[in-house]
């Protein structure tokens, strides 16, 4: 009869255990899909994306980012990358002026992304997420592809 009361016990643990681990998972303010408000957002040099979606997938330690979206001219974007928030180098993938993403977390709501190419920054990129969850704006600050100043301000609104 022991056995069994001590086994129920540690069953019961284990699922309040687990029930307070996934909503801590979930609970990153990052996480989730995010689509561009193009009349919200400010692209210096324009002219500005089409569409761009991104969807966040974060612990607060770790993090995938997929972003798909149009471009100006009409063309097919899709960026990728998985990371951790250690300011350490990880690959990207179709980034035009970016082969490795660095990340930081400075608070629970802000992502701080250093893009490089060859070990050189080319691009600041600072994402903050509203106190109310439904907004992130992303600050763009370096160079494009063709060399050119990048001062893009960049609001996406929670799906």
């Amino acid at each position: 009869m022991r056995i069994n009361t001590l086994a129920a016990l540690a069953t019961t643990l284990l699922l309040v255990a687990l029930a307070l681990n996934v909503p801590v998972a979930a609970a990153d303010t990052q996480s989730g899909t995010w689509k561009m408000d193009p009349a919200k957002s400010k692209y210096d040099p324009g002219p500005a994306a089409k569409s761009i979606t991104v969807k966040i997938e974060s612990d607060g330690d770790n993090i995938k980012l997929t972003s798909d979206g149009i471009d100006a001219a009409g063309n097919p974007t899709h960026i990728e990358y998985t990371a951790k928030y250690d300011g350490k180098d990880y690959p990207i993938t179709g980034a035009p002026n970016a082969d490795t993403v660095a990340l930081e977390r400075p608070d629970a709501s802000t992502i701080r992304s250093t893009m490089k190419k060859d070990g050189q920054v080319v691009m600041t990129i600072t994402s903050v997420v509203s106190k109310d969850g439904k907004t992130r704006t992303s600050t763009f600050k370096g160079k494009d592809a063709k060399g050119q100043d990048v001062n893009n301000i960049v609001v996406y609104n929670k799906q």
